[in-house]
């Protein structure tokens, strides 16, 4: 290694990677100062190299084979920035045994894979960074695993999805169908061609497995979170929500109950006055829940190349920091092993708007049905008459499978023609 200099190889250099050669490049003199060394972006693994990116490096520093930056022994720090699966995660491992940091932005890998990663990086004694996995820009897994290290958090809930946030705010504010605001969030680059990994929820569930893992020093997997999209929302559940009082968001939440975690993503309504509901377009939000700090906001842009870009410099600069001073930061904070319930042991609120007959008696065999279940009403009201009768409840806390098996029931009520909508309540009880 060059005497106080910190070469970098770059594994992609999509928008983030050209964010991060920029940033580099424009805040070098600052970067160096505050690291007590200069980083060098000394290569980049790119599939065309051909390809003219307008970026302030040589044409040689670009090459098509990642495997030679990770075994090139001239390089201090592999940021990988090419997300997926493969190559993305024998690539990591393979510069972690040769004793490189890593700083990544892969959430999937993160969230599927991270146990053998931090294993990795433990056995070779380097540093793995991942503060752009979760939120973008937003700084959170800085706070979360060095700030509250002495608190105990007992929740995690916020929007850590751009693209879904956008698609829900053009449903809310302009009276889109999901379809239009979807093709708009395409136009605009917030969603992909192929958007299923937001629209699904996989992208939000991934980065809920993350928060949860660190939140609650435990290992939490992707396949371990609930997760339910945004496809099946409709403009009437959107005006629903607003007339009585609600925006529906897409919320990851990760909680921790009598030693146990949860972790879910899916729609809900959430209170006009909360914090979450003004979180507009591909902004993101998280609150995180203490007993001794009570509730944190964090909140800004969690996507684009610039905000994802920051955030990967700043790993950079405390894994070169580290380097430069024979030291590494703190690795995986997993040091308990607890249950993760499965989503019928969760508790929630629930809101519910069923097309029914309209005669005497309907509402108290319905009612019947969440008695026996156990699920306690906070509210019905009857709207309309006719065929066009409908009854809405708004339930208090309850156990996700009791409700579940309430709403199986009353599916096969013939008092019941139809379930119109079905959606959680947070941030009320």
């Amino acid at each position: 290694m060059s005497e106080r200099t910190v070469r970098i190889g770059l594994l992609g250099c999509g928008t983030v990677g050209a964010a991060v050669v920029r940033i580099v490049h424009e805040h070098g003199d600052d970067i160096a100062a505050r690291t007590g060394g200069r980083i060098e972006i000394a290569r980049v693994a790119v599939r065309d190299v051909e390809r003219d990116r307008g970026l302030p490096l040589a044409p040689e520093v670009f090459t098509a084979d990642g495997a030679s930056i990770v075994d090139d022994p001239s390089i201090d720090i592999v940021c990988e920035l090419i997300g997926g699966t493969e190559p993305a995660l024998s690539l990591i491992l393979r510069a972690l045994a040769n004793g490189k940091g890593v700083v990544t932005g892969n959430k999937e890998l993160l969230a599927s894979s991270g146990e053998e990663l931090f294993d990795a990086a433990d056995a070779a004694g380097v540093d793995l960074a991942f503060e752009a996995a979760v939120a973008g820009g937003i700084p959170l897994i800085g706070p979360l695993k060095r700030s509250l290290v002495g608190e105990r958090i007992s929740r995690v809930i916020g929007i850590v999805n751009g693209t879904t946030n956008f698609i829900l705010t053009q449903m809310s504010e302009r009276g889109s169908s999901f379809d239009d605001a979807l093709a708009e969030a395409q136009r605009l680059g917030y969603a992909e061609a192929d958007p299923a990994a937001d629209v699904e929820g996989n992208d939000a569930a991934a980065k809920c497995a993350i928060l949860a893992s660190i939140a609650f020093n435990t290992r939490v997997v992707a396949s371990q979170v609930f997760r339910e999209g945004i496809t099946r929302i409709q403009p009437q559940d959107i005006a629903d929500a607003a007339r009585l009082g609600y925006v529906v968001k897409l919320l990851a939440i990760a909680e921790l109950e009598d030693g146990e975690v949860s972790a879910r993503v899916h729609p809900a309504m959430v209170p006009a006055t909360h914090p979450l509901a003004s979180v507009r377009d591909s902004f993101n939000a998280v609150f995180v829940e203490g007993e001794k700090v009570g509730q944190l906001m964090f909140y800004g842009r969690g996507a684009g190349g610039d905000a994802t870009g920051t955030a990967v410099v700043g790993d950079l600069v405390d894994v070169a920091r580290n380097r430069l001073a024979g030291t590494r930061g703190i690795g995986c904070t997993c040091v308990y092993e607890r249950r993760v319930r499965s989503m019928d042991d969760t508790h929630g609120q629930y809101y519910l708007n069923l097309h029914v007959e309209d005669r005497p008696g309907v509402l108290a065999e319905i009612a019947d049905h969440f008695g026996r279940n156990g699920v306690s009403i906070e509210r019905v009201w009857q709207e309309g008459f006719g065929d066009e009768a409908a009854l809405v409840f708004v339930t208090h806390r309850a156990q996700e499978g009791a409700f579940q098996k309430t709403l199986k029931e009353l599916r096969e009520l013939s008092a019941v023609r139809a379930v119109s909508s079905v959606l959680r309540v947070e941030g009320e009880e």
